[in-house]
């Protein structure tokens, strides 16, 4: 990804000295990801550091701090709260965040501890999020409505996708999964969505009962089939069903939350099969299980 700012162990110490001194000597270990979007640092036991590794002086970090303001109070598990903003500097020209660390593990479709509860928590925590009356303020730069866009938007990028995984994955499937979602009709009802509930997001506790979402850049309010995320990235069919009938899912609401998974799923594989396995394996996963 172009105009990376490149992110270590020695620039944040030096951004918290500078900057907020009183955590500068707590111990600091970069968090293991393949996101694109935020490098993460765990500082101390109740803390962790996150910087965009595309640095922007535009109000995203705040914007991201107020809305984790707003949302906390109607969500019924713990999401990120932010400590402190940090301040561009030469070294890295972008506004930056310290947060409270939040307990819990990723979960792994293969290796989910109670697969039911967890559903009905993940069903929980989409119903509750739709249920938000605030308003939304127009998104500050496209990438932070990019999961939410209309279907008919992603069309071209998708396609493009598709047709780039010849050999990869079965693109005549894929493109009549794609055009049978796109075709599915859509009323334009908007509720608050997150809008990317993947693993990645999540956090679950030994037990395998959600704790915590993570990473509310792109939340905003959008088509309620955004938040289907889980059905294909992480719940065994056996509780696709209660997943449904708890958000009284309907088979159009169902086609295009497929859809917007096997979009974003095709776009990530295709940018990056040659350069970052971890992504691109965790991506075509999600396409498997879309045509499977």
């Amino acid at each position: 990804m172009s105009n990376q700012t490149p992110v270590g162990t020695p620039l944040v110490r030096e951004l918290l000295t500078a900057q907020f001194p009183r955590w500068a000597a707590l111990p600091l270990e970069p968090v293991d990801s393949s996101g694109l979007v935020n490098a993460v640092y765990r500082l101390g036991s109740d803390l962790s550091v996150r910087l965009p590794r595309r640095p922007s002086t535009a109000d995203i970090v705040h914007r991201e701090q107020a809305k984790l303001e707003a949302l906390a109070p109607f969500l019924p598990v713990a999401v990120p709260s932010v400590e402190a903003i940090g301040s561009p500097t030469d070294a890295y020209p972008g506004t930056w965040s310290v947060q409270r660390w939040l307990t819990g593990t990723h979960p792994s479709p293969d290796a989910l501890a109670d697969p039911r509860g967890l559903t009905m928590d993940l069903a929980a925590f989409v119903d509750a999020f739709r249920r938000i009356d605030l308003p939304d303020r127009a998104p500050v730069y496209l990438g932070e409505r990019r999961t939410r866009a209309p279907m008919v938007s992603l069309d071209a990028s998708t396609r493009k996708a598709i047709a780039e995984l010849d050999g990869l994955i079965d693109t005549r499937a894929a493109m009549a999964s794609w055009e049978e979602s796109l075709a599915a009709p859509y009323d334009g009802r908007e509720v608050w969505v997150h809008s990317d509930l993947t693993p990645g997001n999540l956090l679950v506790s030994a037990e395998g009962r959600l704790t915590a979402v993570l990473d509310f850049e792109t939340c905003g309010v959008g088509d309620p089939a955004c938040d289907l995320f889980p059905v294909w990235h992480l719940l065994p069919a056996n509780v696709h069903d209660d997943f449904r009938t708890a958000l009284d899912v309907d088979d159009a609401m169902w086609l295009r939350g497929r859809g917007r998974v096997l979009s974003q799923a095709v776009i990530v594989l295709a940018l990056h099969k040659d350069t970052n396995p971890a992504l691109a394996n965790y991506a075509l996963h999600a396409v498997g299980r879309v045509l499977g």
